[in-house]
């Protein structure tokens, strides 16, 4: 009979016991009343509860406030954590998204919600992405790309470790092939509508997949003028395109409007315009000018990246939906998004509506609306419900 694995053992408070229990998978530093004795990085560790009975196994962060993310609830005897654990999380990932098969551009892994904490890994045709945002996930990154490419047949897999995300775990930045030669530029689709990417090069993996099924809500609801802010390469102006007769994209960074304007001609969206310009001050020209549109989103970035900076991005999203909604037609729709975690969907929809009652126009709620099927939010852990969406008519 084979020996039982042996792990380090972490010892949650009473308090962190309780929360892993209930269904959150993560365990900050300040619950953890006994350390694991670990040597190197991204080691798996047995959770114990103050009294010594087992929670799980997790991956150890040295250095990160958030120091458990739970990985299983076996024991190591049940279920040992090693490469074959992770090729089937990642299989089980992969046939989750079946339903999606059709799609060349999607999330194949999503993090927690996948049982993979930290991973996360995008598909644009025949190139991956792979964020990790564990100290865990990032020891393994070699590895799993391996991993991807022989389940997805992919012929680059692009390491994306440069987000911000990183600081907090303690992690440094980087951007890398881990498995491919020469660039990595690929195309998908939304709807009938073909994007270019560039994978080492653009923001975040390349592309806001998260937003996919928003675009294309978007373009079948949207009529007359539109204008669509924080456009970045277009995905929503050229869905938009599809019913209105003319849209005005507006994106400040000069790279990601110049794509943009690239997409909309390749995509013969004759009706599309680029703006190069900031947005808060195109909104703030056009409210003062008097310019109305039938058709308006906001998708700005995620305005509050951290809790203490809450209350200043709650006043700049107010500004936006207030100078938006005096810029909308009778009857016209605004498309309003929020991607900042740390605002949760109640808190949006009371701003939202903070910013009707002071452009004192009645409005109704059309949709509440977030991430596409390829980002599901896993109960018990509301950091993964970061995107919201409201599609509202103004009256």
């Amino acid at each position: 009979m084979p020996p039982k694995p042996v792990l380090p053992v972490a010892r949650a408070t009473l308090k962190g016991a309780k929360s892993l229990r209930h269904g959150n998978p993560w365990l900050y530093r300040t619950e953890l009343a006994a350390p694991p004795d670990v040597k190197g990085p991204g080691a798996v560790v047995l959770v114990v509860d103050p009294q010594g009975n087992p929670i799980g196994q997790a991956l150890y962060a040295r250095r990160s406030p958030l120091a458990l993310r739970l990985l299983t609830r076996r024991e190591p005897a049940g279920e040992p954590v090693d490469d074959a654990f992770f090729r089937r999380r990642l299989e089980a990932a992969l046939k989750r998204r079946a339903p999606l098969s059709g799609r060349d551009g999607l999330r194949l892994v999503h993090g927690e919600s996948d049982l993979l904490p930290g991973l996360f890994v995008d598909r644009y045709g025949k190139g991956l992405t792979v964020q990790t945002l564990s100290e865990g996930m990032d020891a393994r990154k070699e590895s799993l790309a391996r991993m991807l490419v022989e389940l997805t047949g992919a012929t680059h897999v692009v390491c994306r470790d440069d987000g911000s995300g990183r600081d907090f775990e303690g992690l440094p930045r980087e951007t890398r092939l881990l498995h491919g030669e020469g660039e990595a530029r690929f195309t998908y689709h939304e709807g009938e509508n073909r994007f270019d990417v560039d994978l080492l090069g653009d923001m975040k993996t390349g592309a806001f997949l998260d937003q996919v099924d928003n675009h294309l809500r978007a373009g079948e609801l949207a009529r007359g003028e539109g204008l669509d802010l924080f456009s970045y390469h277009g995905g929503f102006a050229l869905s938009l395109a599809r019913n209105c007769t003319s849209v005005l994209a507006v994106e400040q960074d000069a790279k990601a409007a110049a794509r943009a304007k690239a997409n909309a001609e390749a995509n013969g969206r004759t009706n599309v315009s680029v703006e190069n310009a900031n947005a808060f001050d195109v909104l703030k020209r056009f409210d003062t000018e008097g310019r109305r549109f039938d058709t308006i989103v906001l998708d700005p970035p995620g305005l509050a990246k951290r809790r203490e900076g809450l209350a200043t991005a709650l006043r700049a999203y107010h500004e936006l939906n207030l100078r938006a909604l005096r810029c909308l037609k009778p009857d016209g729709l605004l498309v309003t998004c929020s991607c900042s975690g740390k605002l949760d969907r109640a808190g949006f929809e009371e701003m939202v509506l903070g910013a009707v009652a002071d452009a004192k126009r009645p409005v109704q709620i059309l949709e509440r609306r977030g991430a596409g099927l390829d980002h599901p939010v896993l109960g018990g852990l509301l950091e993964t419900e970061y995107l919201k969406a409201l599609y509202v008519r103004a009256l």
